[in-house]
């Protein structure tokens, strides 16, 4: 809540006056004490005037990303060529302490022609799948997706899913992501599915 230099000024006005004491005052206004002082002290300095609020000097964005840390990703985006822009807000932020996203990053490269522009292959889609399933566990479809969790490294939830059902038969969360993984998890869905 923003108040005005004339509505701070009935408070002081009313807090000199009270019977209450300060705290019991400004408790009932709502008001912490220290900016009750705060707005007190700008008050005995420059009077009237010391209330106003101060017009803000700057005129960048509260949420805009400062220079340097758009330098420091640009730095940072030529000595490691071989990131992608998620690689990198996840280096910056592990190593540098800056968070910053990987969007951000990407608009960052972008606007320093740093990006070029894709290949684009124009794809048509069908309108139905060739091959539909039609009866439960005819088909399955495995998926790894990873994920990394901050000072712990990353994780990679396997998964074994109904084509026809949708249903997920069996996931599993691995250290890693390699044939084992997936034969394990392949192995288990087929024991709970009974299908050996």
């Amino acid at each position: 809540m923003r108040l005005s230099a004339g509505e701070k000024y009935e408070i002081i006005q009313t807090v000199k006056r009270s019977e209450i004491g300060v705290k019991g005052t400004l408790d009932s206004f709502g008001i912490a004490r220290s900016t009750f002082y705060k707005w007190y002290q700008n008050y005995l300095k420059s009077g009237y005037d010391g209330l106003k609020v101060a017009k803000r000097s700057s005129h960048r964005q509260w949420n805009s990303i400062p220079e340097e840390q758009k330098d420091l990703v640009v730095e940072i985006a030529l000595e490691h060529t071989e990131l992608s822009s998620r690689e990198l807000a996840y280096k910056i932020t592990d190593e540098q302490g800056i968070f910053i996203s990987e969007s951000s990053v990407y608009r960052i490269l972008k606007q320093r022609d740093l990006i070029p522009a894709p290949n684009h292959f124009l794809i048509s889609a069908a309108n139905e799948f060739k091959d539909k399933t039609t009866f439960v566990h005819q088909m399955w479809q495995t998926d790894f997706t990873y994920f990394k969790i901050i000072g712990w490294g990353w994780y990679y939830l396997s998964t074994v899913l109904d084509d026809f059902s949708r249903y997920i038969i069996h996931w599993e969360l691995c250290d890693s992501m390699k044939a084992e993984d997936v034969k394990r998890t392949v192995d288990t869905a087929i024991a709970k599915a009974k299908l050996k």
